[in-house]
């Protein structure tokens, strides 16, 4: 069964993680977008290393494109909707506490504005 992908929108109707996709190179977004099409496809059964726990319902796709390291922080609704909240380039061995915390606030944020 296909899982539907949607993207965090804010309150004054941006777009973080499209925003991100139009701000790097097209063949760069291209490994991103296909993992998010193995995400749809395989749904919460997408294996470790194209996606993994971060805390709680917060996971992170994960897509290398030669020495860069993109991540896309996401979380599933109870409508069955990966929710894509955050993405950046990786630089560190961990995720930063700060790209946690703005995932984080954005997932609170849409499962507020659905009544969760």
């Amino acid at each position: 069964m296909i899982w539907q992908i949607a993207l965090y929108t804010d309150e004054e109707g941006k777009c973080p993680v499209e925003e991100f996709l139009d701000s790097i190179p097209i063949s760069h977004r291209a490994k991103i977008l296909q993992r998010v099409q193995m995400l749809a496809e395989w749904g919460p059964n997408l294996p470790y290393p194209y996606s993994s726990q971060v805390e709680g319902a917060l996971r992170e796709l994960r897509a290398p494109y030669g020495k860069s390291q993109y991540r896309v922080l996401y979380y599933g609704d109870i409508h069955r909707v990966f929710v894509l909240l955050h993405a950046f380039r990786k630089q560190t061995d961990e995720i930063p506490e700060q790209e946690k915390q703005v995932a984080r606030q954005r997932m609170q944020a849409d499962q507020q504005e659905k009544g969760v």
